[in-house]
C-alpha cells in the first residue's frame, strides 16, 4: 500500500528515530503541506492479471480462427498469396507495435489474424508431409509454456537486469542469424545451413527454443511488474501481444525441430 508522503518524508529526515537531528519548524511545515495519498484517481483503470489473460485469449482465438481458414485455402491456388500476406502483414504490424510500444484491440487482433493466416498455411504444409506433427508441436508449445510459468512462479528463475540483457542479446543474435541465413540463400543453396536440416539445423532450433522459453519468463515478469506498478489497463494489450509473439515463435521452432527429426 502506498505510504503517506508526510510519513515517508518524516521517516527519511529523522533517520527512523536513530538520533539524527530533529527537522526544523519550516521543514515540518513543508512536510505537512504535502497532500496525503488519496488512492487511485477517479475513473482510472489498472491492468490486472484477468485483463491480460482475457486479451491473450482473444488474440489466440482470432489466431486459431484465421489459421483454420488458411489451412483450408492451402489446397487451392491461393496458397502462396495467403502465406505471403500472413507472413508480411504479421511482420510489419508486429515490428510497428514492438518499436512504438503501442498496442490496442484493433492492432493486436489484426496482428493475430495475420499470424493465424501464416501459421495455418505453414502448419498444413508440414502436416501434409509429416502427418500428426502439428498436434505434437502444439502439445510441445503448451508444455513448455506451462513449465516456464511454473518455474517462474516458484522463483527458480529470477529476472534480474543481467538476465534480461543476456536474453535480449541472445534474441537479437538469433534473429540476426536468421536474416543472414535468409540472405545467404540468394548466393548459396541452403544458406548457412541453419534451416537445411541435419545436425546444425537441429542445434540451432534447440537454441531458439531455449531462447523463446526464456523470453516467456521475461513476458511473465513484464506482466507481474505492470500489475504491481499500477500500469494502465491499456498496457494489457501490449502484454498480450508480447506473449502471443513468443508463443508463435516457440511453436514454429518446435514445429521445425520435429520436422528435422522426422527426416533423420
Amino acid at each position: 500500500m502506498p505510504q503517506n508522503p508526510v510519513i515517508r518524508k518524516f521517516g527519511e529526515a529523522s533517520g527512523g528515530g536513530r538520533g539524527l537531528p530533529t527537522p526544523s519548524a519550516g521543514e515540518l511545515q513543508g512536510m505537512y503541506d504535502v497532500p496525503a495519498y488519496t488512492g487511485p484517481r477517479t475513473g482510472q483503470r489498472y491492468m490486472t492479471l484477468d485483463s491480460v489473460v482475457q486479451r491473450t485469449g482473444a488474440m489466440l482465438l482470432v489466431l486459431l480462427a484465421a489459421g483454420t481458414v488458411s489451412w483450408q485455402l492451402v489446397d487451392t491456388k491461393a496458397a502462396l498469396p495467403v502465406l505471403l500476406i500472413g507472413a508480411m502483414g504479421g511482420l510489419a504490424l508486429g515490428l510497428y507495435m514492438s518499436f512504438t510500444l503501442k498496442a490496442n484491440a484493433v492492432s493486436a487482433l489484426i496482428y493475430a489474424a495475420f499470424e493465424g493466416t501464416f501459421l495455418g498455411a505453414i502448419s498444413h504444409i508440414f502436416d501434409s508431409r509429416y502427418p500428426g506433427i502439428v498436434v505434437q508441436a502444439v502439445a510441445g508449445t503448451v508444455m513448455v509454456a506451462v513449465g516456464m510459468l511454473f518455474v517462474y512462479r516458484i522463483g527458480a528463475i529470477r529476472v534480474t537486469p543481467k538476465f534480461t540483457r543476456v536474453i535480449v542479446g541472445a534474441t537479437i543474435g538469433a534473429f540476426g542469424l536468421m536474416v543472414v541465413n535468409l540472405v545467404a540463400y540468394l548466393f548459396h543453396p541452403g544458406g548457412l545451413g541453419l534451416r537445411a536440416g541435419g545436425g546444425l539445423a537441429i542445434a540451432f532450433s534447440l537454441v531458439c527454443i531455449v531462447i523463446a522459453a526464456m523470453n516467456l519468463v521475461l513476458d511473465f515478469d513484464m506482466v507481474e511488474r505492470g500489475i504491481r506498478n499500477g500500469a494502465d489497463e491499456k498496457f494489457a494489450w501490449f502484454a498480450a501481444f508480447g506473449l502471443t509473439v513468443t508463443l508463435v515463435w516457440l511453436y514454429l521452432e518446435i514445429l521445425r525441430l520435429l520436422g528435422y527429426m522426422r527426416n533423420n
